[in-house]
Order: C-alpha cells, then structure tokens, then sequence
C-alpha cells in the first residue's frame, strides 16, 4: 500500500468518526428509563374503565390494582408520575409517538403487539369470559350463543375482540368503543353478550348484580404485562427486575387484597351504569 493511499484512508477514518461523533450515527439510543430519571418523572398510559385495574373514583382520580404498580415503579425511581388517559386502542400509538414512557392498562402479552412494543414479563394472569344479562338462564357456555341472529359486543382493539372474531362463526360479533359501552348495549338488550377480561366482569358484575351475570368458563389464559417502547431492553430489564421484587410483596399483597378480596370501594369509584 503506498503512502498517498494510506494517507487517504487516514483521512476518511478521520472523517467518519468525527462524523459519528457529531451526529450520534452508531450510538444507542438514550432508553426512556434515562429520560425519566433526567425528566424526574414517570409518564404512564391506561384507558380506565377496566375494574378493578384502572378506573377513577368520584373525585376523577386514577385508582385500581394498575394504578397502584404504577406509583409503585415510581416510587422505586425515585420520581413524580402522571398518568395519561387514552380510549384502549390509542395506548400503543401514544407509545410510538413518545407521548407517554410505559402503558399498564391490563395489556395481554401478544405476539402481534410484539411487534410494535416490548414487553415486561406478567404481572397479572388473566383470561376471557362472557358476560350475559341477568335473565338469561339458557347459556351456560359462550358456545350457546354462536348461532345465527346472536350479537356479541366486545371492546375494539382487545384480546377479547380478537378472541370473539375468531372463534364466534355464526354469531355477529359487533365493536364498541369500550367495556363500558359494550355492557351497557347488553344491559339494553341490543345485544346477547359480551366478551372481556375475567376480573372485568367480575367487578362490573358486583356493581350491576341486578342486570348481568358472568359465565365463568374461561375462554381463553391470558398474561398481562407492561408495555414499553420496541427494544428499549434497558426498561425492560429494569421493570423486570423490579417485578421480582414487587409481586407478592407488602404493596403488592396490599393492592389485591384492596381491589380483588373486597368491595369497600366499589361506591368511591365513578359508576358507568348507563
């Protein structure tokens, strides 16, 4: 190799890197986990509505089992949270646009939204029921009702919707904007039942017993984890690790007893009965 090429090459390494250093080509991106601690605050996504995970009480605070682990991480950081509400299918979109840091908002672990977003191990195992009306005594199985003329509402955007559209052939399978909606159409008879998250329609069933009933044939297993931004594996590792620590824990053990052992707070908690 001659000098004036060697030379050349000196150059453009010179070059490259000075441009690398500039520009930050090459380096990892800085991981939310170090935007919070910098921001010194803790930016959380959930869609309420969702007993006994997410839902505001009468003086429009967020409270429920999710609430309660998200103050938890926060206060593992060290920082203020705030958490953002979004209707259920905006949550992931507000992740990707950087408007919030993490979402907790009773999110199943799916290979699809994988896709989009990284996961947390579970903190929270789960699977889907139906929900028919109080009067109905002939279902007692979510097959009874896949046959023509039934109407299934479902939450759009959720496993439960997902699940529905598959295994439902023969009955219409309708989306609303909610849980809340979707009960309330079953409440007015404009539909047959409903399919959402077990501890949803166990809750919602506590609080309208005169209208609803479960039937408590699990459809499917599900596993709830914490969403965060694609590939940000330095949050992820760092939620996990504080996942350990969290579940089955005092706060942890304290927060399932609260909003799964007892009803005391169902009349603090803003009532959607339509």
């Amino acid at each position: 190799m001659n000098k004036l090429v060697l030379t050349f090459l000196v150059l453009l390494m010179l070059f490259v890197t000075g441009c690398s250093q500039e520009t930050g080509v090459g380096q990892a991106a800085p991981s939310t986990l170090d935007q919070i601690k910098e921001r010194k605050k803790l930016i959380i996504g959930t869609s309420p509505g969702y007993p006994p995970f997410e839902m505001r009480d009468k003086e429009r605070n967020f409270v429920g089992y999710d609430i309660d682990l998200g103050k938890a991480i926060a206060e593992s950081l060290k920082v203020d949270v705030e958490f953002k509400e979004f209707e259920f299918s905006g949550l992931i979109p507000a992740l990707q646009t950087g408007d919030i840091d993490m979402v907790i908002s009773g999110v199943t672990i799916r290979g699809d939204r994988a896709l989009s977003v990284s996961f947390s191990n579970p903190y929270y195992t789960s699977g889907q029921v139906l929900m028919i009306q109080k009067g109905d005594k002939a279902t007692k199985s979510w097959k009874d009702l896949d046959q023509p003329g039934k109407k299934i509402g479902v939450s759009q955007g959720t496993t439960g919707a997902l699940l529905a559209k598959q295994l439902y052939k023969q009955a219409e399978v309708l989306d609303f904007d909610g849980f809340t909606s979707a009960s309330i159409a079953l409440k007015g008879g404009q539909i047959d039942g409903v399919v959402f998250d077990e501890p949803g329609i166990r809750m919602y069933e506590v609080m309208n017993a005169d209208s609803v009933k479960g039937v408590y044939e699990l459809i499917s297993n599900e596993n709830l984890g914490i969403a965060v931004r694609l590939n940000d594996f330095a949050m992820v590792n760092w939620i996990n690790s504080f996942l350990y620590s969290y579940r089955g824990g005092a706060a942890e053990q304290a927060s399932f007893a609260k909003w799964f052992q007892s009803n005391d707070w169902i009349n603090t908690v803003e009532q959607t009965n339509g």
